[in-house]
């Protein structure tokens, strides 16, 4: 049976603002499951490392392999997979833009069969696949612009993952691709069953959970080993296996935090590179400001990770500490995560709270549930929005 889904025109429903629609015909799947995929593997190559495979993949769902075993073909396929983003937008802004191939994540810029709404919240950042047994596989690709099945068999050839992974029907799934053991360089994937849209969740809060999926000893190697990565500040090096998180709600233009909201403590967070358990998640009002007019917030957040030892009021290592041997790090979300000339040993993203022209209003803030991944010395958000009203001009 065959549909037509005119994509982009959905996408610019939902996100109030794009004129142009993109027609594509698709397969309708029955049954399907949701599957977001991101390659964690946040290796720099450079003289010092340049044996190693560039972390530029292909996923395989369900290959067909030759006898030499080279695959040929495949149920699914997502191709060009780069280095995941800081963030992953609550809806799937890379599709068409830009000329590279290059794609942050899975489906991201692949024009394929998206998930609906469910629940009230946009999963057009998932693809629909088949549910049931896969094999899935990730291969390193050279990182050019040709297709992975357009290669010479020998370009086809590099195993980054093997794996065989279990998909319900409309479930809702998050896949990572990373490193395992920072000493052997063993790779695998973590599957994350996400639970966000079954949840009773409040439109007037913000939620977000962590996950250290770090490899078992990057914070424990010394920091000659480790990728300089002056842009993720105290985090770059590591932080330790469990640490514990506090969440400071500020004011725009410095460190100024809410009445109430300075160093409240949310619980820990415990490095697991293997089982997929969702996190608990944590919340804060929308509109946490008292002076706010609830219409619209600019409120920011900063997230101090310590270790369970540290109280952050009696902090020893400061806020400009560059190494506190993976016992302190800080993670602001504000803006449009770019960095600021403060927190200048923070690792900056995005803020969490939506702002954006809808009904009358430009602009209105809207809750969001977040997701804040922690990997080897960097750290990822990645947000979901549920469906709001489009502007009115």
């Amino acid at each position: 049976m065959k549909m037509k889904l005119t994509t982009l025109c959905l996408w610019s429903i939902l996100l109030a603002g794009l004129s142009a629609c993109s027609k594509v015909e698709y397969t309708q799947l029955e049954n399907p499951s949701y599957l977001r995929v991101f390659n964690n593997l946040n290796l720099k190559i450079g003289l010092e490392n340049k044996d190693e495979e560039r972390p530029f993949l292909t996923m395989l769902i369900d290959p067909v392999l030759d006898n030499n075993g080279v695959p040929v073909s495949a149920a699914v396929k997502g191709d060009f997979l780069d280095q995941r983003a800081p963030y992953a937008p609550p809806y799937p802004s890379h599709v068409g833009s830009g000329n590279s191939v290059n794609n942050p994540e899975y489906p991201g810029r692949e024009n394929v069969l998206v998930g609906p709404v469910l629940n009230g919240f946009d999963l057009s950042s998932w693809a629909q696949v088949p549910s049931g047994h896969h094999r899935v596989m990730f291969m390193y690709r050279p990182a050019n612009a040709i297709p992975f099945f357009e290669l010479e068999p020998q370009l086809r050839k590099k195993i980054a993952v093997d794996t065989v992974v279990e998909l319900g029907a409309r479930e809702v799934y998050t896949m990572h691709v990373l490193q395992k053991d920072f000493a052997t360089r063993k790779t695998g994937v973590v599957i994350r069953t996400e639970i966000f849209h079954k949840l009773p969740l409040s439109d007037s809060l913000v939620y977000m959970n962590f996950y250290n999926y770090s490899s078992d000893g990057f914070w424990q190697a010394d920091n000659s080993l480790k990728q300089d990565q002056f842009e993720s500040g105290m985090l770059r090096y590591g932080i330790r296996d469990h640490m514990n998180i506090w969440l400071s709600l500020c004011k725009p233009g410095g460190f100024t935090t809410l009445p109430g909201y300075k160093f409240i403590q949310l619980g820990s967070v415990t490095r697991d590179a293997g089982s997929g358990k969702v996190a608990p998640y944590y919340s804060f009002p929308l509109y946490a400001d008292p002076t706010s007019n609830h219409i619209s917030t600019d409120i920011w957040q900063r997230f101090s990770i310590l270790a369970p030892s540290i109280d952050p009021e009696r902090n020893p290592y400061g806020d400009v500490a560059a190494d506190t041997d993976g016992q302190y790090a800080i993670i602001s979300c504000i803006g449009n995560g770019s960095r600021t000339n403060f927190e200048q040993q923070a690792l900056h993203l995005p803020g969490m709270i939506v702002n954006i022209h809808s009904g009358q209003y430009n602009p209105r803030s809207f809750s969001t549930v977040n997701t804040i991944e922690i990997v080897n010395g960097n750290a990822y958000l990645t947000t979901i929005q549920r469906k709001y009203p489009p502007p009115v001009y």
